[in-house]
């Protein structure tokens, strides 16, 4: 695992686009995997404004997101499919026909999941797997438990992931309780992750996750055994390390 320190979330966020413009103009047709939260704001709106510029070209990209609220239209202020579409998606040239998000519309989970994990392969993999830091370690909405998961699957979000999201719904009740996430296996499968965490607020759980022992109570601490991945944190996520 490759440690980038950096000075704030500016520089992160800079750091991370770097590397994400850098896979785009070295394989134009490339798979990205892409995830939701406040974490990656800072990057799409670095890569809007490089695109705009006329350096930067989606329009072979196909994009892969990491979940999606169960029960959410797409058209839902709050699902994923409208965060991607205003955040990056309506501001660059890509074909959203190869956007990919997990169906939060369909009941039956095993087959959302089912038909998730074959968009994934259809895809080829991803070549580069963006990841933010949930407070208890999730990656995706992959929570702690007893076990890795594999593919894609239907979670029951824990306490400290419905208050971390509250904050973007009306009330604590309006947080949907069940998500579809692309699985542990696959996100170790994709062959590059860049990781970003900024904020004192995730300085114990990096700890964890960077020095900790490698546990499916700490999702995320699974990434240690990955071949190439770029972790970008700040100086206030690493102030405990």
């Amino acid at each position: 695992m490759k440690l980038c320190k950096v000075k704030d979330y500016k520089d992160l966020s800079r750091k991370a686009a770097n590397i994400i413009q850098a896979q785009v103009i070295l394989k134009p047709d490339c798979v990205l995997g892409l995830a939701t939260g406040s974490s990656p704001v800072g990057i799409y709106e670095i890569l809007i404004e490089r695109h705009q510029n006329g350096d930067l070209d989606f329009s072979e990209v196909s994009t892969i997101n990491l979940d999606e609220y169960k029960g959410l239209r797409p058209d839902d202020r709050q699902s994923y499919r409208y965060f991607m579409n205003t955040k990056f998606f309506d501001h660059i040239n890509i074909n959203k026909l190869r956007t990919f998000i997990p169906n939060g519309l369909e009941e039956n989970s095993e087959k959302a999941c089912r038909d998730y994990d074959k968009i994934i392969e259809d895809c080829g993999g991803v070549d580069l797997q963006l990841l933010g830091l949930g407070h208890n370690g999730h990656i995706g909405f992959n929570e702690p438990c007893g076990a890795f998961s594999c593919g894609t699957h239907c979670v029951d979000l824990s306490f400290s992931t419905i208050n971390a999201n509250k904050r973007f719904f009306d009330s604590e009740t309006d947080v949907p309780r069940q998500a579809y996430t692309m699985g542990i296996r696959s996100i170790m499968l994709s062959k590059k992750i860049v990781v970003v965490v900024s904020g004192t607020d995730k300085a114990a759980i990096l700890k964890k996750v960077l020095c900790g022992p490698i546990t499916p109570q700490v999702p995320a601490s699974v990434l240690q055994l990955h071949a190439d991945v770029t972790m970008i944190a700040d100086q206030a996520a690493l102030s405990q390390i």
